[in-house]
């Protein structure tokens, strides 16, 4: 289970995350909702050991950060949702980078790298670097290597942004499966049909606090609009109705 208890970060003067609570279970996918400026990726930073807490503790199936970091972060593959990559590199030179930074013997990287580049769609882009890749290709080639060490928490920053169809579905079964086998899932992401695909839960946050949790229960007829209500009411979001009817007035008129 992932713990984070009263999770807090200044910057000077600046409070980003106040005092914010709450868990993942094992076999869960907690999404993770917030306006622009809310702290959300300040949490997600946090969370995943990019950036030191002011305040609070971060427990990883009863590992602390604080206490051995090192230990804390081999448990967790990350997603930024930009691909930040050594572009200079090929696909296989990068995954193998990545495994060999994780401990993980040549011997499983010769057979788990090819084998990934494959199932993930960029084996015949094997030879290129990844300066000629796709913002989705590169996605893949970031999930690919956030899961080359089997982690047991996988923190997913809008990772379908830049993706294609047939990627967004692969995915999506994907990550099905990954919570399935008992792992757990942090989902930080801006789109509500998202969360109501593939979440059973979201926490939502507003002005760096904990505004409201809420399970998703999928197949009901109208949950994605309830959803959407709950976060417009819980982070103060003004009506864009007026503003929507101003600008297509203004574009009319040109």
């Amino acid at each position: 289970m992932l713990d984070v208890r009263a999770l807090t970060k200044r910057y000077r003067g600046l409070l980003a995350v106040d005092n914010v609570s709450f868990t993942v279970n094992r076999g869960e996918i907690v999404g993770y909702l917030g306006p622009n400026g809310s702290g959300k990726s300040t949490t997600v930073n946090m969370v995943v050991g990019l950036l030191e807490p002011s305040a609070g503790t971060l427990l990883l199936n009863g590992c602390s950060q604080s206490d051995d970091p090192v230990a804390y972060k081999r448990r967790i593959g990350y997603v930024p949702e930009e691909p930040y990559l050594y572009t200079h590199l090929t696909a296989t030179e990068y995954l193998t980078l990545v495994g060999r930074l994780r401990g993980i013997a040549q011997a499983r990287l010769d057979h788990a790298v090819p084998e990934l580049l494959r199932l993930f769609l960029l084996w015949d882009s094997r030879y290129s670097t990844m300066a000629a890749y796709s913002k989705g290709m590169r996605q893949r080639v970031l999930l690919a290597a956030a899961l080359l060490h089997n982690p047991d928490l996988l923190v997913l920053d809008e990772p379908f942004s830049g993706l294609d169809v047939n990627a967004s579905l692969l995915f999506r079964s994907l990550i099905g499966m990954f919570a399935a086998e008992g792992r757990m899932i942090l989902f930080s992401t801006h789109r509500f049909d998202m969360v109501e695909k593939m979440c059973s839960r979201v926490v939502i946050l507003s002005a760096g606090r904990l505004a409201a949790e809420h399970r998703v229960s999928r197949g009901r007829a109208g949950e994605s609009d309830s959803l959407e209500a709950l976060f417009v009411r819980v982070t103060a979001q003004e009506d864009y109705a007026p503003v929507a009817r101003r600008i297509l007035d203004v574009v009319q008129d040109a």
